[in-house]
């Protein structure tokens, strides 16, 4: 088996590894580096609980090779946390909505509802717009509802200041609006 030296910045932090040719990009993220957000659930791409965003998309990362990731920057659940204590609003609302059980699809859930969030930038995004935004991700526990309702509450607390300032009488704030 040959061998390659790669390059990945995960979360930030740029690092080099050897990896077989045949290794798969999760293998590499979790094995290798210790970033064990990314779960390695069917490894055929029908579960989601591996994604993570690679070059600000999301990717099943069982389905890319690590050495197709050379070079690129990624992002996991981990990496979602601005500082140490301070978790993204998804992270927050999946706790605070109940949107996980055995926490199992969470991290790839979140990915996910991540990138389809900043697509839209919608403070208010229904329930079938979520769904659909989910559907590559498969949770075997929840019944789905709560973490629709998570997703609800994350894009809210995301977009929603910023809806209501667009929608003051086309009035900055700041003006006083003589």
């Amino acid at each position: 088996m040959s061998s390659h030296e790669i390059t990945l910045t995960v979360n930030g932090t740029e690092q080099t590894l050897t990896v077989e040719s045949r290794t798969l990009l999760v293998h590499a993220l979790r094995d290798e580096l210790g970033y064990t957000g990314p779960n390695v659930g069917c490894e055929s791409s029908m579960c989601g609980a591996c994604t993570v965003e690679v070059d600000g998309d999301v990717v099943k990362s069982c389905t890319m090779l690590a050495v197709q990731a050379d070079g690129a920057e990624i992002t996991t659940v981990e990496g979602l946390a601005e500082a140490h204590d301070d978790l993204h609003p998804l992270q927050e609302t999946f706790n605070e909505e109940h949107g996980l059980q055995c926490g199992y699809c969470t991290p790839g859930m979140i990915m996910t509802a991540k990138e389809f969030l900043e697509e839209t930038e919608d403070p208010n995004p229904d329930d079938e717009e979520i769904r659909e935004a989910i559907e590559g991700n498969l949770c075997r526990c929840t019944g789905y509802q709560n973490i629709v309702r998570a997703v609800e509450s994350a894009a809210e607390r995301m977009y929603g200041d910023e809806a209501e300032s667009a929608t003051d009488g086309g009035v900055p704030a700041e003006t006083g609006g003589d």
